[in-house]
Order: structure tokens, then C-alpha cells, then sequence
């Protein structure tokens, strides 16, 4: 490696370090695990604890931390022969490896790659192309090729999936700039070499049919059709079947204005966007403008402006204009800026990660992975994406799409000049004419012409901010009988107010002052109180709750408010009620009062109340979803349930339909009763909550609330609280297949306090989940033992699911080690049980455990029957993962029974659906397993394709085992 007088460091194919033209040499194993993780993390302390999960995964020694020690020693020796002994730093709690800029190439590839994305921005594709060729120029094969670490290998799928993107994008741009004919035979290595890769298959096609070759873009095309269906049984996407349609169709160039291919006109139903609002005023040529900027391929729009302004509402109508626009649908989120927390751009992430169909179990943990694959994601789709309320340039980075032909617009009271190639727009107040004719629209024409000296005083007085003009409107249309020259001296009267108006933020005070000293004293302190809770929107209960006083009567203030425009509609409950939102302004102001004029016991009563109504419906959901008050503990804190015909109608159809859209402010809720002292409803709300958590993969949430409740129970020296709550979040690290001795961390401690306490339920969960501990360490009749003692527990408190389960966990046991007729017994009493309580979860699980003992006593043509009834209901529910291991274990059962093809159809849809859940080499392990049964059958043709497409992915992740196992099957198929 000659390198001159430089420090290189290359992780973009086999691990290298140089210096000086010398080579560092780092022993295979252990050592280069280390280095490669401190170089991922350059500049960053990484702990002993991180560097001993790369190295050993969920089984390290005894002696982790010393090897680790004496591993960075060894490395400090090697990287001292070459001149460089002061890279690695020890900082509690482990190291840091000190790295210059432009000494790693991973880090001088992202470089690039982002200086790409802001010369497309500016405009420069060509400079763009050369920053894409210079990126791609520093690969010298798959990224830590070599290197057996499952940590390392995720980390390397994700730098392989940036090179792939990288290529793409550099393809694209080179195809606008003309340069067509030169790229076909270099797209055509890289077609053959990821055949299933639609976006350079795309690429290929619009290369060949500028060239003239449509004949050949029409074979390319033939070809890919029939690898997908062969190998994954899907159809082309949208983008190749329109090429081709506009190739067979002999049409214009497909993408005329030079941006890449076509895309189907068709607008997707992906859209988060709140309602639109047809009557904006004045704003005629900001919209145009920032319609046409956005259609000619301006990656970010910024909109700033006063508060109060009407930056989200002209945000959100732009976007409604631009769906056709962007076919890949709009996603949406408010990142309360001006809220004291501001929403996080991981949970955000985590959001559209799952809105654009990526399954909750395959949402990264980290913020930089979600980032990565969001932008993965985004790249080979046109998604409009609407960032409302952005507080700074941190919260909003991780969110900005990378290549591709998505855009972003932003809606922020900071200027956020620190976006390189964004476009941004001033939204100011509304002048004269514009302000008149929104209070004509509202007070009618004919009083604006009766007065209009009075009218254009209003105007002044309130400096023709949107906001502050739609109130006092609102105020005058409710009162028909009131001049506008009455409501103008009002107005006047307020001396100190009128200095204000001229005085940013303040202006909005005054006009909201106004707006409130005319509200009923009940609908005053409604407003106030209603200011505790941060969610975006909230039902009409809430105001029942938290007034105490009728739900009708609770209705007609809300409506009061909303006419005073100091609440707005929201959109509907699932059970087709009003929901109601504050404007962020109205809430600071409401706060404000809030604090002038409420006690701290009032403003808590009504959080209890609210408290206890989230908790009546959340426990109501968990009884219809498993039939009764199953495997949940719950405290002693009040319930105060909404009226029952709410209650039915928002959990009639599907009660996680309800959960999912009240997810942020349940979670809000379990904050809130923390910060308040609601310490025993805070728990209580947060284990029972685990029902969506666990069904949606929501793991953020789960040990974000969790972590809330137990600083507030052990504050108050809730002793079963804890419990509960160190209960659960063995079961939240279980379910995220963590290092088991974290989970062990929880349970153990969970179990000693109710047994301590005299607490049989809660001591049978901690014993299942103990028992799913053991059997995950392989220990069969320790975890035997576990669930027994779990079982007697949950029969002495009557948790029939609790029952169910734990008899599930043992019959797998005993099918393990041969006892199958125990097992029959104990499935057969089991799904009864789950059955009587109309779990169909549950129900779901033990059946396909039934398959698994048919399986076993040969019984093929009864598991077939299981699999496939269990099929559609998983399908309908919209588990990925549950459908992936039925299909699997159906394919199986198809080959045993000699039917091939359904075997082949059934096999083929588990691993797309592993694709979809970003498990690669998952979906290759079920392709391989696929070629042994054709081979066995005599279809070694078509084993021989499905090998070759497994080793493909055998290779990029450098999984030595499989690909060996593959090798040598090939090798015996003779073709």
C-alpha cells in the first residue's frame, strides 16, 4: 500500500492501515473486530462493553473485558511499529481512536456522497457525477470483507447498500447529462451481478432506449420480469412496467425533462398530511412559486416567519397541491419546535420508517441506522415529505432524504441557515387587502363596506398577522350585533396591549387576550387546563375529564372554543367523534394563564381524571384483545371511563386501530402522570400499554415509557410498580433478542420482590419469562421446571392466557426431546383455553406450534390444512414475520407431501417477505433450503438459479457456512 506520507485507514473492502507508505499489520479475529469498531466510531469513546458485543455477540467469557484490554494493547504495539502509538486513547468507559479528516476513507465516501447531494441541490449534476465517481473509486470490494462479527456484518450490509445507492444515483445523473451510450456496458455488469436490483434494471433500459436499442430495453426488461417471478414470485414495480409501456408505446423520450425514468402518474395512497385548507388568503403567488421550485427538483423549501403566521397551513395546502407530483406518497410530522421537547428525530424516524412499509422488528435502534435506511428507502422514490415546526438544523439532518428525487418542506421559526442548497421562502403578514378580504370571508361583505374606516383600523391594530386577524374575525361573526368600530374601541381600550402589538410574539398575547376575556368563565378554565396535556390532538372526553362535569356539556365548550378559534378540529375519532388541537400559540398563552390563575391541586385533579379515562379505554382494549385482564398487572389508581357508547365506538372494529391512533398521547399520558407524581397510575398505564407495544414492534416507546415509570415508582417506593415494570422490560429485551443477562437483570430482581410481596401473578410472569430465558440458553429442563411453577401461578389467579402460554412453551419442549403425546395433551388443552377466551393472538401462536407436532408424527396433510387457514389470518393482521415462518414451514410440508410447485410458491413468498423485513440473508437461507428439495426431485436447473442468487448474498455478508453448504450443492447438480 503505497500511501506516500499519509495515514490511511480502509474499511471499504479488507481492513488496511497505513502509514507512511508502511502497512500496520492486524491479527485476523479479535484484533481486527476491535480496530474495525473504534474506525466506525472515529472520534467517538466506544465502550469495552460495545466492543465486547461485536466481538462475542450473546455469548462472551468470563474474561471479555481483559481480552478486549489486552486486544487494543496489541493493536496500540502494531499501530506504533508504522509511527502512529497515540491513535487509540483510553476514556471511560472504553476508547477512542483518533482519526484526521480524509485519513478514513468510510467517512471521505460519505463526504462525497453528501457534497453530491448538495450539487444536485444547487443545480451542478455534472460536479455531482464526479463526487459520485471520486466516492465510488475508494471501494476495493465488499466493506469489511473478511471480518466474522454479526455486529460488523449488519454494519457492512448498510455500507454495501450506500455503494449500490451511490451507483444508482451516479448512473442517473450520468444519464441526464447524455451520456447514454457509454454507460451500457458498464449498467449491464451491474444488472448481471444484482439481477433482482429494479433501479439499475431501470437505468439499463433508459440507457439502451436512448440509444436507440429499444429492442434491447425491451429484452432487459423480459428478462427481469422473469427472474422476479421465477425467484420471488412479485411482478415488476411500477417504475420498469411504465418504461416498458412507454417503450412499447414508441412515446417521446421517458423522462424529457432529464431527471431519470418515468414514473407511473399514479399518486400513492401513502399520505400523513393533515386536512387542507381552501380558503388561504393572499398567498396566491407564494404558493405558485413554491409549487414550481418543488415540481423543477428543489430538494429542501424552507418556509420562516412569525409565529402565527400561517407557515404550517401553507406547508400542508402546498403539499395537497403536489400529490400527483410526488406519486410515492406525503409523509408528515410535527416536530414540535415550540414545544419544551421537541419531538426526536429517531422517534420521527421510526414513524416513516414504518409508514413507507418497513416492519417495526426491522427499524434499527440506533439513530444513525434508522437515518441510513430511511434514506435507503427514499432513494428510489419521489416522497414528498413535510417537516412542520423544526426547532434547529440538528433535529432536522437526520431526516433529510439522501439521492434520489424525494423533497422536503420545512416550516420553522428559526431561519435554519445552516442547510447548504435549500431554498427558502419568508411567509410575512398579510397586507390591507388581503387582511380585509379574509375578515369579509368571515364577518360577511356588507359590514367590512358599512365600516370600512373601522375595518382597516383592525387591520393596523393587530399588524395583519393571519392568526391574530382570524380571531378577532371569529369574535365579530359571533356576534352579529356587535360594529366593527365596538370592536375596535375594545381593541383601543387595551393601552398597554396596543405597544405591544409591535413587539414580535407579544402581538399574539394581546389579539389572544382579547379573544379569552370574551369566553364564558367555564370555557376559560377549560382552555386553561386543557394547556397541561403536549398531544397533537385529543378527543372530546378529555374536556369532560377534565372539568368533571357532563360530556354533552363538555361538547358545547369545545365548540365554544372552536368558534373563538382558540381550539381547532382536528379530524375524527375511530368511533367517528370530533377531535380538537391547539395552535401552539393558543397553548403557550393558555399556560400562561394557567399558571395566573389555576392552583397546582386544581390543574392536578384534572390530570388524575384525564389519567384515569386513558386508563379505562387502554384497559378495555387489552380485555377485547385477549379476552379478559390476562397476563397484565394493574395498580390501584382511579378509573373514570368515558361514557360506554365512546368506549364502543372507538374500539368497535379494532382496538388496535384505536391504540395506534392514540399512540403519542398514551405515551404522553405515562410522562405526564410521571412528572406529576401520579406515580401508581403511571405504571399502571405503562404495562398495560405493552399490549400495542409488543404487537407493533414499538420497542422505543416501550422502554422510553418504561424507563419514565420506574424513575417515578421508586421516587414514591412503589414496591409492586417497580416490579412490574422490571418485569416487562425483561420481556421488552427478550423480544429485541438482546444479550440474554440484560433480560435475567430485569426478571431476577422482578421475582424476588412479589414473592416478597405474596404476589402470584406477578411472579408467574417473571417465571415464563425466566423459562424463555433458560430455553434460549438451550436448557430444557431448567426452563421445564420455570414454566411448571409459572403454570400453577397462573391457574391460582385464573389468567387463562398466562395458562395457555406457559402450556405452549412446554409442549415445544417436550416435541424437543421426543414426548410428542405430552405435547398433543398439553396444545390440545392450550388452544382450548386461549380459544375460550377468544384470543385469536394467541390462538394463532399455539396452532402453529400444533403444526410443528404434526410435523414430527408425519401427519403432512393435516399441518397443511393448520398452515394454510393460519396463513390468511396473519396476512389480514399484517404480521410480516409471523407469515414468513408459516409460509416457510408450509413449503416444507408441501415437499414432503411431493407437491413441488406449491412448495416453490410457498417458499418463495417467506423469503420476499424476509426481503421486506430487510433480512437478506435470511431469504438466501430459505433459497438455498429450496434448491436441496428441487435438487432432490431432479430440477437442477432451477436449483442451480437459486443458488446462485443465495450465494450472491452469501458472499456480500461473508457467511463462510452457507455459502460452502451452497458450493458444494451446486457442485453435485452437474448443469
Amino acid at each position: 500500500m503505497a500511501q506516500g506520507d499519509r495515514t490511511i485507514y480502509r474499511l471499504l473492502g479488507p481492513l488496511e492501515v497505513g502509514h507512511e507508505g508502511e502497512q500496520a499489520i492486524v491479527r485476523p479475529g479479535r484484533q481486527e473486530i476491535v480496530l474495525c469498531v473504534l474506525l466506525l466510531n472515529a472520534n467517538r469513546v466506544v465502550s469495552i462493553d460495545r466492543l465486547i458485543d461485536a466481538v462475542w455477540d450473546t455469548d462472551p467469557p468470563a474474561t471479555a473485558r481483559t481480552q478486549v484490554q489486552i486486544c487494543v494493547s496489541a493493536l496500540r504495539a502494531n499501530l506504533g511499529r508504522i509511527g502512529l502509538p497515540a491513535s487509540i486513547v483510553t476514556k471511560p468507559p472504553g476508547y477512542l481512536m483518533r482519526v484526521a479528516d480524509g485519513e478514513l476513507d468510510a467517512q471521505v465516501f460519505g463526504a462525497h456522497v453528501a457534497g453530491a447531494d448538495d450539487a444536485v441541490r444547487a443545480g451542478d449534476p455534472a460536479e455531482a457525477a464526479g463526487l459520485l465517481a471520486a466516492a465510488l473509486a475508494l471501494w476495493r470490494g465488499p466493506a469489511l470483507a473478511g471480518l466474522r462479527s454479526p455486529v460488523l456484518r449488519s454494519i457492512a450490509v448498510q455500507f454495501d447498500e450506500r455503494r449500490l445507492s451511490a451507483t444508482e444515483t451516479r448512473f442517473d445523473l450520468e444519464l441526464r447529462l447524455g451520456r447514454h451510450r457509454q454507460l451500457v456496458d458498464e449498467l449491464s455488469e451491474l444488472v448481471d451481478a444484482n439481477p433482482l436490483r429494479e433501479r439499475l434494471r431501470a437505468l439499463l433500459m433508459l440507457a439502451l432506449y436512448r440509444s436507440g436499442r429499444q429492442a434491447d430495453a425491451l429484452d432487459v426488461y423480459r428478462t427481469g420480469r422473469a427472474l422476479l417471478i421465477d425467484q420471488l414470485g412479485l411482478e415488476p414495480g411500477d417504475e420498469l412496467r411504465a418504461l416498458e409501456a412507454t417503450i412499447l408505446a414508441g412515446g417521446a423520450d421517458p423522462a424529457p425533462d432529464g431527471r431519470g425514468p418515468a414514473r407511473t402518474p399514479e399518486v400513492s395512497s401513502l399520505s400523513q398530511l393533515p386536512a387542507d385548507t381552501e380558503d388561504i388568503t393572499g398567498r396566491d403567488d407564494l404558493i405558485a412559486e413554491i409549487e414550481r421550485v418543488l415540481r423543477a427538483g428543489t430538494r429542501v423549501v424552507v418556509l420562516t416567519g412569525k409565529p402565527g403566521v400561517g407557515k404550517s397551513t401553507l406547508a400542508v395546502h402546498v403539499a395537497h397541491l403536489l400529490r400527483a407530483a410526488f406519486p410515492d406518497g406525503q409523509l408528515y410530522r410535527d416536530l414540535g419546535g415550540a414545544r419544551s421537547t421537541p419531538a426526536s428525530p429517531l422517534e420521527a424516524l421510526g414513524r416513516f420508517l414504518r409508514a413507507v412499509g418497513v416492519p417495526g422488528e426491522a427499524v434499527p435502534d440506533d439513530l444513525d441506522e434508522r437515518a441510513e435506511l430511511y434514506r435507503q428507502v427514499l432513494a428510489t422514490r419521489r416522497t414528498l415529505v413535510v417537516l412542520d415546526d423544526v426547532a434547529d438544523e440538528g433535529q432536522l439532518r437526520p431526516l433529510l432524504p439522501g439521492t434520489g428525487d424525494s423533497a422536503v418542506l420545512v416550516t420553522s421559526r428559526a431561519r435554519l441557515a445552516g442547510l447548504p442548497g435549500a431554498l427558502r421562502f419568508d411567509v410575512d403578514v398579510l397586507g390591507a387587502e388581503h387582511a380585509l378580504e379574509l375578515l369579509a370571508k368571515v364577518v360577511g361583505e356588507e359590514r367590512i363596506t358599512a365600516e370600512p374606516d373601522a375595518a382597516h383600523a383592525l387591520f393596523r391594530l393587530v399588524g395583519g398577522l393571519p392568526l391574530a386577524m382570524r380571531i378577532v374575525a371569529a369574535r365579530l361573526a359571533a356576534r352579529p350585533h356587535w360594529s366593527l368600530a365596538w370592536m375596535l374601541e375594545r381593541l383601543s381600550d387595551e393601552r398597554r396591549r396596543l405597544d405591544e402589538l409591535t413587539h414580535g410574539d407579544l402581538m399574539v398575547r394581546a389579539s389572544l387576550a382579547m379573544t379569552y376575556d370574551g369566553l364564558d368563565p367555564e370555557a376559560r378554565r377549560l382552555l386553561r387546563l386543557l394547556s397541561v396535556f403536549d398531544g397533537a390532538s385529543f378527543p372530546g372526553w378529555f374536556a369532560a375529564a377534565v372539568l368533571d362535569i357532563d360530556y354533552y356539556a363538555a361538547f358545547d365548550l369545545l365548540e365554544l372554543l372552536v368558534d373563538a378559534q382558540m381550539l381547532e378540529i382536528a379530524g375524527l375519532d375511530p368511533g367517528g367523534g370530533p377531535r380538537y388541537k391547539f395552535h401552539n400559540l393558543i397553548r403557550l398563552f393558555a399556560r400562561e394563564r394557567l399558571d395566573a390563575e389555576e392552583s397546582d391541586a386544581d390543574w392536578l385533579a384534572a390530570v388524575t381524571r384525564v389519567t384515569g379515562g386513558w386508563l379505562a379505554i387502554v384497559d378495555e382494549a387489552h380485555r377485547r384483545i385477549y379476552g379478559g385482564d390476562f397476563t397484565v398487572l394493574h395498580g390501584d389508581a382511579p378509573r373514570l371511563p368515558p361514557p360506554r357508547s365512546y368506549v364502543d365506538g372507538v374500539l368497535a372494529d379494532d382496538p388496535f386501530r384505536w391504540l395506534d391512533a392514540e399512540h403519542a398521547n398514551l405515551c404522553a399520558a405515562v410522562e405526564l402522570a410521571a412528572t406529576s407524581g401520579l406515580a401508581e397510575a403511571c405504571w399502571d398505564l405503562a404495562c398495560t400499554l405493552v399490549t400495542a407495544f409488543e404487537a407493533r414492534c414499538l420497542f422505543d416507546d416501550w422502554a422510553r415509557t418504561h424507563e419514565q415509570a420506574l424513575a417515578a415508582v421508586r421516587a414514591a417506593g412503589l414496591r409492586r410498580g417497580e416490579a412490574a415494570l422490571l418485569c416487562s422490560l425483561g420481556s421488552l429485551h427478550l423480544s429485541r433478542a438482546r444479550p440474554y443477562e440484560v433480560a435475567e437483570e430485569y426478571l431476577l430482581p422482578a421475582l424476588t420482590t412479589f414473592t416478597a410481596l405474596g404476589d402470584r401473578h406477578g411472579a408467574a410472569l417473571a417465571l415464563r419469562d425466566l423459562g424463555l430465558l433458560d430455553r434460549g440458553y438451550q436448557d430444557g429442563d431448567r426452563a421445564g421446571g420455570l414454566f411448571s411453577r409459572a403454570l400453577d401461578g397462573f391457574q391460582e389467579v385464573g389468567d387463562l392466557i398466562g395458562q395457555a402460554h406457559v402450556l405452549g412453551e412446554l409442549a415445544k419442549i417436550d416435541i424437543d426431546t421426543g414426548l410428542i403425546e405430552r405435547a398433543e395433551q398439553r396444545l390440545t388443552v392450550a388452544v382450548r383455553i386461549a380459544g375460550s377466551a377468544a384470543n385469536h393472538r394467541v390462538t394463532t401462536q399455539l396452532r402453529f406450534r400444533m403444526s410443528e407436532l404434526m410435523i414430527s408424527q408425519g401427519r403432512y396433510t393435516e399441518a397443511r390444512a393448520v398452515l394454510t387457514e393460519l396463513v390468511g389470518k396473519v396476512r389480514a393482521a399484517g404480521d410480516i414475520a409471523g407469515e414468513s415462518r408459516i409460509q416457510h414451514r408450509l413449503g416444507r410440508v408441501h415437499a414432503k407431501l411431493g407437491e413441488l410447485d406449491a412448495a416453490e410458491q410457498a417458499m418463495l413468498t417467506a423469503a420476499a417477505l424476509r426481503e421486506r423485513a430487510m433480512e437478506h440473508s435470511g431469504r438466501a437461507e430459505i433459497l438455498l433450503e429450496l434448491a436441496g428439495v428441487l435438487a432432490e426431485h431432479g430440477r437442477s436447473a432451477r436449483a442451480a438459479e437459486l443458488l446462485t442468487t443465495a450465494m450472491v448474498s452469501f458472499t456480500d455478508h461473508d457467511l463462510t457456512d452457507p455459502l460452502r453448504r451452497a458450493t458444494t450443492l451446486l457442485a453435485g447438480l452437474g448443469v
